[in-house]
C-alpha cells in the first residue's frame, strides 16, 4: 500500500484529507505498490507539488514536480504530459527552464509531471538493481499520479516527451509501453546511443560497450522502430547545429521506411535551453490536439 506522508496518513485513510480540495473521491483508491512511500509538499500553492518517491526500484528517493491547473471543479479531469529532463538535470529542470509551465497548465488544461531522471537514460539498468527507472515511471509513478490527481487515466490522454537524454527516455518508454502512452515526443534526443559509448554514464548502467554490444543495441531507441506499430502520436525535433542532429535524421528515415506516421521538424538551434524553451511549446500544442481528438471535441 502506498503511504502518503503528510501527517503520516495512509492513502486509503488520508488521501482526501490531503488532496480533498481537488481530487474527486473516485480517485481515493488503494494501489498495491507495497515497496513505495510517497511524500508530498506544496511548492507553489494550488499549482505545483513536489512528490518524493521512496522505493526499492531506484535509490536514493526520487523527487517529482507536478504542475497542474488550479482546481475549481472536482468533477473535471485532465490529460497528463510527462516531461523528462536531460543528463545533469533533475525534477526542477523543466519548471526552471520553461517558467511558463504553470501558465500553460492552466491555459491548456494539462497536468505536467517532471520526474528526476537521475542520469539514468530511463532504463532498468541490467548492471545496477538500484537504478530501475523504467519500472519506477511505468509501474509506480503513472499509477500514483492517476490515483492522486484528477487525470483522464487512459493512454489517449497521456503523453511523454523530454529533451536530450529525456528525449531518448520518452521514446524508449513510449515505444515500449503503448498501453500507457498514446503520444510521445523527443527534443534534441540522443535517439541512438551507440555512437557515444564513453559518454554520459551509459557504461555505468549498461556495462562497457565492447563487452556488451548486444545489450547496447537492445537499449537504443532507433532499434525499437522495427517493432513499432502505427497508432501512437509521435513528434520529434532537433536543432540543425545540435550534436544529436545526425542520429535524429537517421531516426526520421527509419520511421519513414517503416511507414510510421510522425511529425519531424528541424529548426535553427543548438543543444540548449534557448532551443528547448521554444520547442516544448510545439510539443504541448501537438499533444493538446491529440487529446482534443481523443475526447471527440
Amino acid at each position: 500500500m502506498i503511504t502518503l506522508r503528510k501527517g503520516l496518513v495512509t492513502l486509503a485513510a488520508g488521501l482526501l484529507a490531503v488532496f480533498g480540495a481537488f481530487v474527486p473521491s473516485a480517485s481515493a483508491q488503494t494501489h498495491q505498490l507495497r515497496d513505495t512511500v510517497v511524500s508530498v509538499s506544496t511548492v507553489i500553492p494550488s499549482t505545483a507539488d513536489t512528490i518524493t518517491l521512496t522505493t526499492k526500484r531506484v535509490s536514493p528517493p526520487v523527487k517529482v514536480t507536478v504542475i497542474h491547473p488550479a482546481w475549481t471543479d472536482s468533477v473535471v479531469r485532465y490529460p497528463v504530459v510527462y516531461l523528462l529532463n536531460g543528463y545533469g538535470g533533475d525534477y526542477r529542470s523543466w519548471p526552471q527552464g520553461q517558467p511558463r509551465l504553470n501558465e500553460l497548465a492552466q491555459e491548456k488544461g494539462i497536468i505536467f509531471v517532471c520526474p528526476d531522471g537521475r542520469d539514468s537514460w530511463y532504463w532498468d539498468s541490467p548492471e545496477d538493481p538500484n537504478m530501475q527507472m523504467e519500472s519506477l515511471i511505468t509501474r509506480v509513478l503513472v499509477p500514483m499520479i492517476d490515483a492522486n490527481y484528477p487525470t483522464i487515466a487512459d493512454p489517449a490522454h497521456r503523453a511523454i516527451t523530454g529533451l536530450s537524454m529525456g528525449g531518448h527516455g520518452a521514446l524508449w518508454l513510449g515505444m515500449r509501453h503503448p498501453d500507457l502512452f498514446g503520444s510521445m515526443g523527443s527534443m534534441s534526443g540522443g535517439v541512438n546511443i551507440t555512437p557515444f559509448p564513453k559518454k554520459w554514464k551509459m557504461e555505468k548502467w549498461l556495462g562497457p560497450y565492447d563487452e556488451n554490444v548486444e545489450r547496447w543495441e537492445d537499449h537504443t531507441v532507433i532499434n525499437l522502430v522495427p517493432k513499432l506499430a502505427p497508432g501512437q502520436n509521435i513528434i520529434i525535433d532537433c536543432g540543425v547545429d545540435d550534436f544529436f542532429a545526425d542520429v535524429n535524421n537517421e531516426l526520421h528515415e527509419a520511421l519513414l521506411t517503416r511507414k510510421i506516421p510522425h511529425d519531424y521538424t528541424t529548426r535553427p538551434g543548438k543543444h540548449s535551453w534557448d532551443y528547448w524553451r521554444n520547442s516544448i511549446l510545439y510539443h504541448i500544442d501537438f499533444f493538446s490536439e491529440a487529446f482534443r481528438k481523443a475526447s471527440g471535441k
